[in-house]
């Protein structure tokens, strides 16, 4: 009998060690909280994001680009590498702009976007904006 119990204490303690080590191997993987503040930023950049894209559809909007030579697809592709924040502020300055210069507000605030990239080189859009770097 005490041959039995000596067996099962040191089977035990090797059960013991052995969950120990893999509960400290497998605890690499931790969830983390998700707060609501960032889930409205994110469905918030979504329909900035769509409404922007809607404005391109526009005849207007895209006979104005055209005459400056900028492509639809580049301003689309830009619109979708805008980060949050820049949205909010994209459309903040819509908003205020005058109601009658709509379509012009949106094709300068285009182009300083443009300009910006292009000063930051993450674009060659425009050959003659030299970057700052």
């Amino acid at each position: 009998m005490s041959s039995i119990r000596v067996y099962l204490r040191q089977i035990s303690l090797f059960m013991i060690l052995a969950m120990g080590l893999a509960t400290t191997w497998s605890a690499t993987a931790t969830a983390g909280v998700v707060g609501t503040g960032d889930v409205l930023t994110e469905q918030r950049a979504e329909v900035d994001r769509q409404s922007l894209m809607t404005m391109l559809e526009r005849q207007e909007v895209q006979e104005a680009l055209g005459t400056m030579g900028v492509d639809k697809s580049e301003v689309e592709s830009r619109i979708q590498s805008l980060t949050p924040a820049e949205l909010a502020d994209f459309n903040e300055q819509l908003a205020e702009a005058p109601v009658g210069q709509d379509v012009v507000g949106i094709i300068v605030l285009f182009l300083l976007v443009f300009i910006v990239t292009d000063m930051l080189c993450a674009t060659n859009i425009f050959s003659f904006i030299n970057c700052i770097r």
